[in-house]
């Protein structure tokens, strides 16, 4: 078995929000080594369910950056690193002493990555949102919802995440790039223009023609039926999406009503879409009476794309996701043992897995201290009696 994609690099985790340790956890499953840095004085951020979640297969240390002594030990580190990473808010490494050419003569090729809401330039460029104030900026909450029913945004924070996987494949084209010219370099990252980029046929619809997007729900610009049917049971829905005329008279076979593929009100996709509220009444009064097990069985079948809409607990003990391994068992010393998501891609010749749960603060502080640094026990002990460094495991918030 190979090694990990990323092992032997080594990253310098400044993040603090969501967008940013999502990124550095998605770097940290390549097989990056990544240390957490948190300053000494936090007393650590809960070791909640999210922590957990957006920390796993990392390092932590603590270092107050606000001290001389402690810049200059993470410069001293930067030497030895190939990464470093921040989220906070543009300008606050500047203000610290700690700019991009400031970490450039610490090592020459480092590359800096700065993931920011807003960027690093422009009129609002210091302002600050978090994942879910990004959806709104990026227009997605905008076109989402039901038409009159005003903006709807998602369950989770997408930005966030959109963000993250963003300035992760960033890293990884630095890394190349510096592997094949030899040169770090400062890659910024705004997470509202990655959002926007989601929306972009809307974007260029309107600027082409100044036409407007308007929310559809759980229906499609062009497909029908597309939407999200009850079935029997409580709150137990099925979704369904007919592309042309040969699956919607698949589903008319299935669902038992094959004269329905000649009705002249369904008999084409534009005749289709006209009639979209008689459609869905048909279709909804068939799944009503199947479990939405029963109706994807059925459909998938006949070759129509279906699914059940998957609530949390169904997830967890779906038996497709189970058969794959997908869910990995993690135990922490404070938060207990759980399951959770495993590594999104399944590399042949090196796959990857949950390799550590999300650190306890300034867990690994011998480690980069003494291990990298060399400093000896004395040093530590007369760093941490300054405030410099901290450590101890961080409160026990279980999930």
């Amino acid at each position: 078995m190979e090694r990990l994609p990323l092992y032997g690099y080594r990253i310098f985790d400044l993040t603090t929000a969501g967008a940013g340790p999502y990124a550095t956890r998605l770097l940290a499953d390549m097989g990056a080594e990544v240390i957490k840095v948190e300053a000494p004085d936090s007393g650590g951020l809960p070791r909640s369910d999210v922590f957990c979640h957006v920390n796993r297969n990392k390092y932590a240390c603590t270092l107050d950056l606000g001290q001389p002594r402690g810049r200059e030990l993470f410069l001293w580190l930067v030497a030895l690193s190939d990464v470093v990473i921040e989220d906070v808010r543009s300008q606050v490494l500047e203000d610290l002493g700690l700019s991009y050419d400031v970490l450039r003569s610490a090592k020459a090729d480092i590359i800096v990555v700065s993931l920011f809401s807003h960027g690093r330039s422009g009129p609002d460029r210091d302002f600050v949102a978090n994942g879910s104030n990004i959806e709104q900026l990026g227009g997605l909450t905008a076109i989402s919802g039901y038409l009159g029913g005003g903006p709807q945004k998602t369950g989770v924070a997408y930005g966030d995440a959109v963000a993250g996987i963003a300035a992760a494949g960033a890293v990884a084209l630095a890394l190349w790039h510096r592997r094949r010219a030899g040169e770090g370099q400062h890659v910024e990252v705004a997470a509202w223009e990655t959002m926007v980029g989601l929306i972009g046929e809307y974007v260029l619809g309107y600027s082409m023609s100044s036409r407007l997007p308007q929310p559809m729900g759980n229906r499609h610009s062009s497909m029908a039926p597309h939407g999200c049917y009850p079935c029997a049971g409580d709150d137990q829905w099925v979704t369904i999406a007919v592309e042309d005329d040969e699956q919607f008279a698949a589903l008319c076979r299935a669902m038992g009503r094959p004269e329905l593929a000649a009705d002249t009100r369904f008999a084409d996709v534009v005749s289709r879409y006209r009639n979209q509220e008689d459609l869905d009444g048909i279709v909804g009064e068939w799944t009503q009476q199947r479990t939405p097990q029963a109706v994807t069985e059925a459909l998938q079948v006949a070759g129509v794309a279906a699914a059940p809409v998957l609530g949390v607990p169904a997830l967890y003990d779906d038996p497709h996701l189970r058969a794959r391994g997908f869910w990995e068992s993690v135990s922490h010393p404070d938060a207990g043992t759980w399951d959770m998501d495993g590594v999104p891609w399944r590399l042949s010749r090196s796959p990857a897995h949950i390799r550590l749960p999300a650190p306890r603060f300034g867990e690994h502080n011998d480690y980069v201290l003494r291990g990298l640094l060399g400093l000896s026990e004395d040093e530590v002990r007369e760093l941490a009696g300054a405030g410099v460094v901290g450590g101890g495991p961080g409160p026990d918030v279980r999930a």
